[in-house]
C-alpha cells in the first residue's frame, strides 16, 4: 500500500528472492563465476596455489575497510599508496639500522597512523577544499619523500628477512594475513552496521550540515576516519614487506585505485551515505581472485588493470540502468 508521503510500503518484510537478489547476492554469484573461469583457463588455479599468491594481495584488503569508512562520509583519500610506500622504506631503513624487528613494526603502523592524522588535520582545518585535492597533495609529498629516503639506487631490501618473514607463516595452506583480514572485517562490519559510530558515518555522509546540528562531532568523526585509514596503510606496508622483502620507488603504485575500486565495485558509493563493508569485502576477493587466474595464464599487468577498471565502470552503471528503466511509481 502507499502511505501518505505517496511511497509504497511493503506488508511483509523483504526476504527470499529479493534477498538473494541484492548486491551481495550478486557479488557471491560473480566470485563464482571468477573461481569458474579460473579453474577453465588455467590448470595452476588449485586453492594451495591461489592461497600461496594471495598472500601478496590480502594486504590491500587491510585499506579497504578504511577506505570504506572514508567513502561512506562522502570523502575520499587517494593517498594510501604512497603512505604504504613510505611506510615501507622507512621500515627497512629502520630495521637494517639495528632497530628489533617488534619496534621496526611499530614504527610501520606508527608511520602509517600518522600520514593518516595529517590528512585528517588537512581535511578538517581546510573544509573549503575537496579532499581529493587535499590527499592528491600529501600523495606526492609523501611518495617524494620516499623516493629522497631510498637515493640513487631507489631500492631498499629488509636484511634481516627472517623476522619479517614470521608475518608470512601459514596455518595449515592458509597465510596469517587471511586470518586477519576476517577478523578484521568481523570488526570493521560490526562497528559500521552496529554501532552509534557507523550511524554517525552514514548521516555524515547523507548531509554534514544537518548531522552537524543534530549533535554529531563531523570534523573530529572524519579525523578518526582518516587517521584509521592511515593505521591500515600501515599494517598493508607491514605485510607487504614479508612478502616482497623490500621497497622501491613504485611500492604501493596504483593501492588507491584497487582499494576505491573494492569499495564501489561492493556498493559503497562515493557520494557517501550508502553501502556496507560486507559487499566490499566480497568484492575484494573478486577482484584477488581474478587477479591471480589473469596473472596465471601470464597476462598483462595493464590489462588486467583494464578490466578491472571495466568492471568498476559496469558496477556504478547497473544501479543507474535499473533506476532508468524501473517504471516510476505513481504517487497516490
Amino acid at each position: 500500500m502507499a502511505g501518505k508521503s505517496g511511497r509504497e510500503i511493503s506488508a511483509t518484510p523483504k526476504g527470499g528472492i529479493t534477498k538473494i537478489l541484492s548486491w551481495e547476492g550478486a557479488l557471491i554469484l560473480v566470485f563464482i563465476a571468477v573461481i569458474i573461469l579460473g579453474k577453465s583457463i588455467s590448470p595452476n588455479y588449485t586453492l594451495n596455489n591461489v592461497l600461496r599468491e594471495m598472500q601478496k594481495y590480502l594486504p590491500e584488503i587491510f585499506m579497504m575497510f578504511g577506505m570504506g569508512f572514508i567513502l561512506v562520509l562522502g570523502d575520499i583519500d587517494i593517498s594510501v599508496g604512497s603512505i604504504v610506500c613510505l611506510c615501507a622504506t622507512l621500515t627497512c631503513i629502520a630495521a637494517n639500522a639495528g632497530v628489533p624487528f617488534i619496534l621496526a613494526a611499530l614504527l610501520c603502523i606508527l608511520i602509517g597512523t600518522c600520514c593518516g592524522m595529517l590528512n585528517g588535520f588537512l581535511a578538517t582545518k581546510f573544509t573549503e577544499l575537496p579532499t581529493m585535492i587535499i590527499t592528491l597533495g600529501t600523495q606526492i609529498i609523501f611518495r617524494g619523500i620516499a623516493e629522497m629516503s631510498l637515493g640513487s639506487g631507489g631500492s631498499v631490501s629488509y636484511k634481516n628477512s627472517k623476522d619479517i618473514a614470521v608475518l608470512a607463516k601459514k596455518i595449515g595452506p592458509f597465510p596469517i594475513s587471511f586470518f586477519l583480514v576476517i577478523i578484521l572485517g568481523v570488526v570493521m562490519i560490526t562497528v559500521l552496521s552496529r554501532t552509534t559510530f557507523g550511524r554517525k558515518l552514514y548521516a555524515i555522509g547523507s548531509n554534514k550540515t544537518a548531522s552537524y546540528y543534530a549533535g554529531i562531532k563531523v570534523q573530529r568523526t572524519r579525523f578518526l576516519c582518516y587517521t584509521i585509514l592511515g593505521t591500515l596503510a600501515g599494517l598493508c606496508a607491514l605485510f607487504l614487506l614479508s612478502a616482497l622483502y623490500g621497497a622501491n620507488t613504485t611500492t604501493g603504485q596504483g593501492f588507491e585505485m584497487e582499494v576505491i575500486a573494492m569499495c564501489v565495485f561492493g556498493g559503497i558509493a562515493t557520494t557517501g551515505g550508502k553501502g556496507n563493508l560486507i559487499g566490499g569485502l566480497i568484492a575484494a576477493f573478486i577482484i584477488v581472485c581474478l587477479r591471480i587466474a589473469l596473472g596465471q595464464i601470464n597476462m598483462n599487468t595493464q590489462l588486467i588493470l583494464v578490466i578491472i577498471g571495466a568492471m568498476l565502470i559496469v558496477s556504478v552503471l547497473i544501479p543507474q540502468i535499473k533506476n532508468a528503466l524501473m517504471p516510476k511509481k505513481q504517487k497516490v
